[in-house]
């Protein structure tokens, strides 16, 4: 079991890499940005690099946003850096089910897992340890999330199609009967899985995304009203993503981007405005 001083200093250092992504992203800082962060962990700890590195898997994508939004290469001390995090504790072979028949905490991070390997093998594929990276199960659909004139959720019997990590999916991999819960807790779930929410990933999840803008703009703007910075960051950031991505919004996501921005919330929140505001073409502050 994980001991609450090793959870504390696995999150303190995911919130320094953002901080490190978020320079890098806007130009403020150098371009290498998880390769800095294990070296200088490396010599704080007197060589021991775990940590760093468990903060790498924490962050996922995110590791790689300012090269995905960007067009730069990555470094190859970066990509060999996380290509290390990946290889250090490989994804599981068969990814946990989603909840509530998983357990959520591990079933996030099977999600966070595939998007870091995904970017990572389409950037730099030789130092990707996960060539075609595990798909875990994706969201269930909630009842009340969905708009009435978007199209039922696909079956089984369509077939296969291809994630974004090259993988074969069965869409009947996505549990097809809506979820017993309401937008309120499906939308704080998608939003753990805010790092997905990068250009060039697609997949079940982003499927429950596109299916379900109505619940993602209720929860965002909930989370806002409640001033829970952090999660109302990363739910916006998914209605950043819808927007580039052609889908119809209930909601301009530009205003409550520009307002979660001016209050602040930490690194990673930070960051996801960050990603955010490049998604719908802002110009950076």
């Amino acid at each position: 079991m994980i001991s609450e001083r090793s959870r504390t200093a696995h999150s303190e250092s995911a919130d320094q890499l953002a901080r490190r992504a978020l320079d890098a992203l806007r130009g403020t800082g150098g371009a290498a940005v998880a390769a800095i962060h294990v070296e200088a962990a490396a010599a704080e700890a007197g060589g021991d690099p775990g940590v760093a590195l468990g903060a790498v898997r924490i962050l996922g994508a995110d590791v790689l946003a300012p090269y995905v939004l960007t067009g730069q290469t990555p470094p190859a001390g970066d990509t060999a850096a996380i290509g290390l995090a990946l290889s250090a504790l490989p994804p599981d072979e068969t990814p946990p089910p989603a909840p509530p028949a998983g357990t959520e905490e591990a079933w996030v991070m099977a999600w966070i897992d595939w998007g870091l390997a995904s970017v990572l093998a389409r950037l730099d594929p030789a130092n990707s340890p996960v060539r075609t990276a595990p798909l875990p199960q994706g969201p269930p659909r909630c009842d009340d999330a969905a708009p009435r004139n978007l199209p039922p959720t696909t079956d089984a019997a369509d077939g296969d199609r291809q994630g974004s990590s090259g993988a074969s999916v069965r869409e009947g991999s996505v549990p097809g009967a809506p979820a017993q819960e309401g937008w309120v807790s499906w939308s704080v779930r998608l939003g753990k899985l805010a790092s997905l929410a990068l250009p060039g990933l697609d997949g079940p999840v982003h499927d429950a995304a596109r299916a379900g803008v109505l619940g993602l703009a209720r929860g965002a703007t909930r989370a806002s009203l409640r001033r829970d910075h952090p999660t109302a960051a990363r739910i916006t950031r998914w209605l950043a993503w819808l927007h580039a991505d052609g889908t119809q919004l209930p909601l301009d996501p530009a205003p409550l981007t520009e307002n979660i921005g001016l209050l602040g919330g930490g690194d990673r929140p930070a960051l996801d405005t960050a990603v955010a505001r490049r998604l719908l073409g802002l110009e950076d502050l």
